[in-house]
């Protein structure tokens, strides 16, 4: 349904390469002084595109890297299904059962399930980049540490709950014939990267930006919606444990801490030699006093 992981990889290369090209032409002075803000905006557009569409194709093949077979994957599922009854957690059983008597409702779901995600942080991305561009370089950095540690923790395989059929999970994508897995089946890499929901994550990123840069009561709303929903459907259609997207949550806090810690640590370095240039002390008060001195013998002298 989306677009592949080797077209991504495409996509990535080209908005870099055409960001270089932009670049080499302003240093050369191509571009009329007034097209230069334009053409500067484009190849922002271009290099911030060629970032997410590598993340884009690292999130896709995530899967293929898995160390360990399906078996392994679903013994690591049972041991979630255990922790969570310890907790406890509420049952994913208990949400699935509140939807499977509307398909309309489990319809909506599984497509929530596969289409949502993408444009949301898409739509996030392009709101930040244009509306918000203080905050829009945080954003990135965030979504990008995010996605990376989800990928490291994927390496471990860990089957989703509608492979557990055995406890009463249906597979609701499969019953109705909108499963983005069904091409390769239960054997498919990508179908056990279950731990942590990426899903999960993008929608936490998405809210979070919402609620921190100055947005409408309908954006925030909008946007807090969606992870409302995201956590609820990717639970309800067994495709995540309640345990998957708590991880992805807490794999972003961790990630926007980091980036904020080495902002700071690299304004702690700036400013102190950014300050080196004008410090005002003794060695200033010659200069104070030879303009005071000048200033005093323009003034006219009493006869």
């Amino acid at each position: 349904m989306w677009l592949p992981w080797k077209w991504g990889v495409v996509v990535s290369v080209a908005a870099w390469l055409g960001a270089a090209v932009l670049k080499r032409a302003l240093d050369a002075n191509r571009f009329a002084p007034h097209h230069r803000s334009q053409i500067e905006t484009v190849r922002a557009v271009l290099r911030e595109s060629a970032v997410v569409m590598a993340l884009y194709s690292l999130w896709q093949v995530a899967g293929s890297w898995s160390v360990m077979g399906v078996s392994d994957a679903v013994e690591r599922a049972r041991w979630v299904v255990r922790v969570e009854r310890f907790v406890p957690l509420p049952s994913e059983l208990a949400v699935q059962r509140v939807i499977l008597p509307y398909p309309w409702l489990v319809k909506a779901a599984n497509t929530y399930y596969a289409v949502a995600h993408v444009p949301a942080l898409v739509a996030t991305l392009i709101w930040g980049f244009f509306r918000h561009r203080n905050r829009y370089t945080e954003l990135r950095n965030a979504l990008a540490l995010t996605t990376l540690c989800c990928l490291v923790v994927q390496l471990l395989p860990l089957a989703p709950p509608r492979m557990l059929d055995d406890l009463g999970f249906v597979d609701t994508a499969t019953v109705y014939d909108q499963s983005v897995y069904s091409a390769l089946g239960r054997g498919m890499a990508g179908q056990l990267a279950a731990m942590p929901s990426v899903h999960v994550a993008w929608a936490a990123i998405v809210m979070w930006f919402a609620l921190a840069v100055p947005a409408r009561r309908t954006e925030k709303a909008l946007c807090i919606g969606h992870c409302a929903a995201t956590f609820f459907v990717v639970v309800a259609t067994a495709n995540h444990f309640w345990l998957d997207g708590i991880v992805a949550c807490w794999l972003f806090a961790l990630a926007l801490t980091s980036v904020r810690f080495v902002r700071r640590r690299a304004r702690a370095v700036t400013l102190p030699h950014a300050s080196r240039q004008f410090r005002p002390g003794r060695e200033s008060l010659p200069d104070v006093a030879t303009a005071w001195q000048a200033s005093s013998d323009r003034l006219p002298r009493e006869n």
